[in-house]
Parts: structure tokens; sequence; C-alpha cells
């Protein structure tokens, strides 16, 4: 892979099953390459589980036989390889991925449930939004009701949870809080930046034409992106 797409930023691998699950979800990457046949939990158990979410990563199966699971896969697969694979081979699935990072970055977790299907693999079940969040608060671990948040800022390895009464700090990334929050409850308004809509007490416009969120019990305002600002047109 190294001389087809030595730009490729391999962020992790892994052993078994369970740790390319742990990791996929820790990481978030947009690319997750996954051998059918591994300990712990197969491939496809692998895939379904990250089916369930809204933005699973692209992904591209390993096998060295099953003609039915190659069947399938050409027809809703990123991409699959037979063992071993030839340069040439990977040359094309290269390619396939790259296209499909232009047109979707994030993974089309449908696609995936589709092919699963094909499979006879029912993905996992949606998981349920986020309902509490256990955070370090000093020397403390706090566990907070979901409820009582009213922004996530992300920052630097850590993300940082505002309450009303305070701030903790999460290792959760930003990318992957998203996916297990309510979104009719938490709205993006910033790549860095999500908010609690029962607490967005008002917005205006200052000097500079930037949108700014003021939100209920806290004292600063936060910027809305130029991506987000069709959530606040009818404010």
């Amino acid at each position: 892979m190294a001389v087809v797409w030595p730009e490729l930023c391999i962020v992790a691998t892994a052993a078994n099953g369970i740790d390319a699950l742990r990791l996929a979800d820790e990481l978030a990457p947009d690319i997750v390459f996954l051998d059918i046949q591994m300990p712990g939990m197969t491939g496809l158990d692998v895939a379904a589980r990250l089916a369930a979410g809204e933005h699973g990563p692209h992904i591209v199966f390993i096998t060295a036989h099953d003609h039915y699971a190659v069947e399938a896969f050409e027809h809703s697969a990123r991409d699959y390889l037979l063992k071993p694979a030839t340069l040439e081979r990977l040359t094309r699935t290269v390619a396939k991925l790259k296209s499909a990072l232009r047109d979707k970055p994030a993974g089309d977790a449908a696609a995936l449930r589709t092919l699963l299907q094909q499979l006879g693999v029912a993905a996992a079940p949606a998981p349920q939004p986020l309902q509490w969040i256990r955070a370090a608060h000093g020397r403390e671990t706090r566990l907070i009701s979901i409820d009582e948040v009213v922004y996530f800022q992300s920052s630097d390895k850590y993300t940082c949870v505002y309450l009303q009464d305070g701030e903790s700090l999460i290792r959760t990334p930003m990318r992957q809080l998203r996916e297990q929050l309510d979104e009719t409850r938490f709205w993006q308004v910033h790549r860095s930046a999500i908010v609690a809509a029962k607490f967005v007490e008002s917005t205006h416009t200052d000097f500079r034409g930037r949108l700014l969120l003021k939100l209920k019990g806290r004292p600063e305002q936060l910027v809305v992106s130029r991506n987000y600002l069709d959530l606040f047109k009818q404010m």
C-alpha cells in the first residue's frame, strides 16, 4: 500500500476484530480494511457494528475465498481484495477509495448496511443517543447527564464539556461525539463546537458580519461558521 498510496496515513492496525472495532470507534478513520476471518470478531461482524452509525468509514474487505461475498461486493462494497493482492489490484482499490472520498468524505453507512443484508448479516441495531458522560473534573470523574450540557468544544486531544455551572474534559473526539448525540437536540455550529439547542438564547451579527450565539447561563458567545448558518435563518 505504501507504494500505490504513499500519502495514506495509517492511524492504527489491529490484531483481531475486537481491537479493530475499538480503534475504529476511538479514531474514527475514513477507511477501514477488514479481513473477513479475524479472531474475536469477523470482519463482517465489525462492519455490522460500524454500519449502525450514520457516518461509518469506507470499508474494504479482504478475503481469500467466499464466492458469494465476492459477487455481492462487486455491487455494493467500496471494494474487496482477494489474497494475495497484486500491485495492479491495489492500485485499482486506491483509485476507487480516492473517488469515494472526493464524493463523500464520510463513509456511507447505508450502502454498507445494504451490502451486509446481501450477505445475510444483520447490522447491529442503531445505538441510542448518548444520555450520560463520564468527564474529568480535577481529580474526580463526574457522571454528567446530557441534559445539563450547554455545549461541547474541541480542545487539542480533548473535548471540553460546558455546563451552566462549570466545565469538564472528556477524551472523546468531536467527530465521534457528534455521532452519539441526538441531532435534533444538539446542533453543530462550528467545526469545533456543538451546542444544545435548548440553551441557545439569541443570535446577533457582529461588526465583522459573523453570527454569534448567546447561550443561557454562559458568559461567552460562540461563532457560527458559514457552513451552519442555515440552522439559524428562522431565528
